[in-house]
């Protein structure tokens, strides 16, 4: 084992070591809540625990992907030609997709992806839901609410899940 993860384990207290893996993709706040119930943490601690770090994703991840398209359209008006027509090409791609799926984002959008969020199972999470929500075109507050709501009712299966069993 390297000596930073060493440190990492030994040193960092375990509240904030559940907060840091509930900010990462693969683990988000249903399975650093998990962990957090396994190193022995109370289940209600590690549940707020892993909540404020799907609540900080929440919020961050939608105004950060917005960027993408700014660097997007930087690159597409830059004097390299084959990234600025991978650019243009992914800049017209979304677009379309988010022409298209308008009308079917603005009935279902909120509740589709609260649903998709809040399903318990690997790749339906928070980082997920923000990537797709940005693709289809949703609006940022209506992101943010639909993630939080999801993201805190995944937790909220999981430390049922997690209750029972134990």
């Amino acid at each position: 084992m390297s000596v930073a993860i060493e440190l990492f384990i030994t040193s960092v207290p375990s509240v904030l070591k559940i907060l840091l893996l509930s900010l990462l993709p693969t683990f988000e706040g249903r399975y650093a809540l998990l962990i957090g119930i396994a190193v022995g943490l109370d289940p209600l601690t590690s549940f707020t625990i892993a909540s404020t770090g799907v609540t900080i994703l929440a919020v961050v991840l939608p105004s950060v992907l917005t960027f993408i398209d700014d660097l997007a359209r930087a690159v597409w008006n830059s004097k390299y030609t084959l990234i600025s027509k991978f650019s243009g090409l992914y800049l017209r791609y979304v677009s379309s997709v988010r022409r298209r799926v308008h009308k079917y984002v603005d009935r279902y959008g909120t509740i589709g992806l609260i649903l998709f969020v809040a399903v318990p199972l690997p790749a339906t999470g928070v980082w997920t839901g923000a990537l797709g929500a940005y693709l289809l075109g949703m609006s940022k507050w209506r992101t943010v609410i639909s993630l939080l709501v999801g993201g805190l009712i995944s937790n909220t299966i999981t430390l049922v899940a997690a209750v029972i069993v134990v």
